[in-house]
């Protein structure tokens, strides 16, 4: 993302520079450590995009957009705990370098971190953003229950599947573009619409992730493909060819779930393709992108909407 490199270069360095106390180190350190350890920046990158549209500086924009970033952290390093992940971004999670306990605490102190950076805006602003990032704190909690309800359960619908990623994931981009509008004084439609763009997205994005996990290309993907198929993950690949499969491929789709390892991966692909259950979800991939895309036409502000756009299409056609 070339195009957003000294926005994304400002926000690593407004992250970088909060200034958590030195003491008790073992609450502080594991977050000094988790944000040196980067990440797309994605979010915050939406927000100050947003505020843009309404001239706001960089400078202005970054407090919410940081706020973001820490509580999106906030709730890795608690979802590396519950799914006892080893590895983050290449290195190694909170709760191994240190030890689950330390990693819920300082989780925990990273989200009060996350709304107090919202409070250099003036009493209104403040008050708006808090609201929102409270509604959208919520969801996320709601929509991880949900995805760990899923693996208890044998049948979960599409209608489940997309809920539940619209709670997990696709809120907080809802979110963070929403913030943009609310930090530029933007009229309550344009907000709304913001909103929607963002979610809409955040869900065009998950359907690709899903995509890329079984078809991806694993040099690009950077890693190997299959991952979802071989943990019997309830993507929406999954639950639509749960929906939409004949029978007989239901059959070999559970004689497949006992095959080796490469196997499973190769049969269950192309049981996707040849069943119609890939183009079917590639189409409403697009048709998501497309909503977002009509949401952000919809927003009136004085500035292009280019930038939007642009990264809007990247991160929803991307191969990686």
């Amino acid at each position: 993302m070339i195009e957003y490199s000294e926005r994304i270069a400002a926000i690593e360095r407004h992250i970088s520079q909060w200034e958590f106390p030195v003491e008790p180190k073992n609450l502080y350190d594991p977050l000094r450590y988790f944000i040196s350890i980067g990440g797309k920046r994605i979010r915050p990158l939406f927000t100050l995009l947003s505020a843009e549209l309404y001239n706001i500086p960089i400078k202005e924009s970054l407090p919410g957009a940081s706020a973001l970033e820490l509580f999106h952290n906030f709730t890795l390093i608690h979802d590396d705990i519950m799914d006892k992940a080893p590895v983050r971004r290449g290195l190694t999670t909170v709760h191994e370098k240190w030890d689950t306990n330390i990693a819920i605490l300082s989780g925990d102190v990273l989200m009060i971190h996350a709304f107090q950076a919202l409070s250099s805006y003036h009493a209104e602003t403040f008050k708006r953003l808090s609201i929102m990032l409270n509604q959208t704190a919520i969801e996320v909690c709601i929509g991880q229950q949900m995805d760990m309800d899923f693996e208890q359960i044998d049948t979960v619908t599409e209608a489940d599947y997309i809920e539940m990623i619209r709670l997990k994931t696709s809120v907080l981009l809802g979110c963070a573009c929403a913030f943009g509008g609310i930090i530029g004084g933007a009229s309550e439609s344009s907000i709304k619409s913001l909103y929607e763009f963002g979610e809409n997205l955040g869900i065009a994005f998950q359907i690709q992730d899903d995509i890329l996990d079984a078809f991806g290309d694993s040099a690009k993907v950077g890693k190997q493909v299959g991952g979802d198929i071989l943990s019997d993950k309830k993507t929406i690949l999954y639950t639509t060819f749960q929906s939409k499969a004949t029978d007989e491929d239901k059959a070999e789709f559970s004689r497949l779930s006992t095959a080796s390892n490469d196997e499973k991966i190769t049969g269950i692909k192309a049981l996707y393709e040849a069943s119609g259950v890939l183009g079917y979800c590639i189409k409403k991939q697009q048709t998501y992108q497309e909503r977002a895309m009509n949401q952000l036409a919809k927003v009136e502000c004085n500035q292009p909407k280019q930038n939007l756009f642009t990264l809007a299409e990247f991160i929803t056609n991307r191969s990686h």
